[in-house]
C-alpha cells in the first residue's frame, strides 16, 4: 500500500502539533493486518499510532510552504468580523476550526481570541484553546521559515498588535448578558474531581490519539 507520508516527514497533526513520521509498520488487529504511521510529537514529547487509511480523515497534513506559513501571518493583521459574546458558541467554533486544523484556522483562533481577550479576559478554556492554537501556530511556521519558535512568537505579536494601532476588531455582537460569566460560575462550581473529568472530556473532543504502549492499545 502506497503511503502518502514517508518516515523522517514532518507532518502537522490537528490539535496536537508539528510531528515527524518515525516508522510506518504493519499490525496485525482481530483477522486483519493494518498498517501505520508512527509519529513523534515534539511539543509534548509524544508518540502516536495512525492508521494511514485514517491520517486524511484525521486531517494528518502536510507542514505548508513558507508563501502559506507568511499568509497565515498576515492574516493576523486583517480585519475581521464581529465576536460573538456567547462563550459558548465562540468556544465550539472555534474548536470545530482547531479540528479542521489548517493553517488559517489555526491563525483565525489566534486572532479571534487575541481581540477578544482584549474586551475581556478570557475564561478559562478559551485561553486554554488560545494558548494551544498560538503553539501550533508558532511551531508550523518557525519550521515553514527556517526560524526559532521565539522569533515566530515576536513576529505574531507584532501582528496581532502593531506598534501604535488600535484593535482590529469591529464591535462586539452582544447575545447574552452574563456571556462568560456562567462559565466562570460553573468552574467554580464544581469540585476537583470534575475538572478532572473536563480536562480528560476536553482531550478527547480535541482529538487526541496518543499512545505509549502499544500492546496496551490494541
Amino acid at each position: 500500500m502506497d503511503t502518502k507520508f514517508n518516515i523522517d516527514q514532518k507532518i502537522v497533526y490537528p490539535s496536537q502539533g508539528v510531528g515527524i513520521v518515525k516508522e510506518i509498520f504493519e499490525k496485525k488487529f482481530k483477522d486483519s493486518t493494518i498498517l501505520y504511521y508512527k509519529i513523534y510529537i515534539e511539543a509534548s514529547d509524544m508518540i502516536v499510532m495512525v492508521p494511514v487509511e485514517k491520517a486524511e480523515e484525521l486531517g494528518i497534513r502536510q507542514i505548508v510552504t513558507a508563501e502559506e506559513a507568511q499568509e497565515a501571518l498576515n492574516l493576523l493583521s486583517d480585519e475581521f468580523e464581529p465576536i460573538t459574546s456567547d462563550w459558548k458558541l465562540r468556544y465550539q467554533m472555534n474548536l470545530d476550526l482547531l479540528k479542521k486544523g489548517t493553517i488559517k484556522d489555526i491563525a483565525t483562533i489566534v486572532r479571534c481570541l487575541y481581540n477578544r481577550s482584549k474586551v475581556k479576559e478570557l475564561p478559562i478554556l478559551e485561553r486554554k484553546l488560545y494558548d494551544s492554537a498560538k503553539k501550533l501556530l508558532e511551531d508550523e511556521i518557525s519550521f515553514a521559515l527556517g526560524k526559532t519558535a521565539k522569533e515566530i512568537s515576536d513576529e505574531i505579536h507584532l501582528k496581532l498588535e502593531p506598534p501604535g494601532a488600535t484593535p482590529k476588531i469591529k464591535h462586539v455582537m452582544q447575545l447574552d448578558d452574563d456571556e462568560d460569566d456562567d462559565l466562570m460560575d460553573d468552574i467554580s462550581s464544581k469540585s476537583d474531581d470534575d475538572d478532572d473529568s473536563d480536562d480528560a472530556d476536553s482531550a478527547e473532543d480535541m482529538g487526541a490519539d496518543e499512545d505509549f504502549d502499544d500492546d496496551e492499545s490494541f
